[in-house]
């Protein structure tokens, strides 16, 4: 994927990582921040995601203030079987994002549950799914890291 950014499609990128306005009208907000129009600003980043450019456009919350809870899990999947397993793991809804790593433990994935209660259900269809153990790690404790890529 290639894609060419422009002036305005980087200051875009770069003003929605401080975050986006809780506003009536949000995108009027951002475009008066970045020199444009709402139309204009909500098409590029249309556009943005449908390229690849941003991966994801939405808001972070914290599970577990709603009642729900996050689980980083792994898999030691054969390599001959990787992309069965990887299309069996990442249909489920629980399931946040997936990752492939040079480990022992070669498939990385967020599992994401309404409930506490709900991991473990996760984690039983995936072993059915997939006849392998899944291992999770619970989140002791949370780090912020205020990360932002200049564009």
């Amino acid at each position: 994927m290639t894609a060419l950014l422009d002036a305005l499609d980087r200051r875009l990128i770069n003003t929605l990582q401080d975050g986006f306005p809780l506003v009536d009208e949000p995108w009027r907000v951002v475009a008066e921040a970045v020199g444009s129009t709402p139309e204009e600003v909500l098409e590029r980043v249309r556009r943005l995601r449908e390229t690849g450019v941003l991966t994801r456009f939405g808001p972070m919350f914290q599970i577990e203030r709603l009642g729900g809870r996050f689980v980083l899990a792994a898999l030691a999947v054969p390599e001959a079987r990787f992309d069965k397993v990887a299309a069996a793991v990442n249909a489920l809804p629980e399931v946040a994002h997936n990752y492939r790593r040079t480990h022992r433990l070669n498939m990385w994935f967020v599992l994401a549950t309404e409930t506490p209660e709900g991991i473990a259900g996760a984690i039983a269809k995936i072993e059915a799914a997939t006849g392998l153990p899944v291992f999770a790690f619970p989140k002791h404790r949370e780090f912020f890291v205020d990360m932002r890529l200049q564009a």
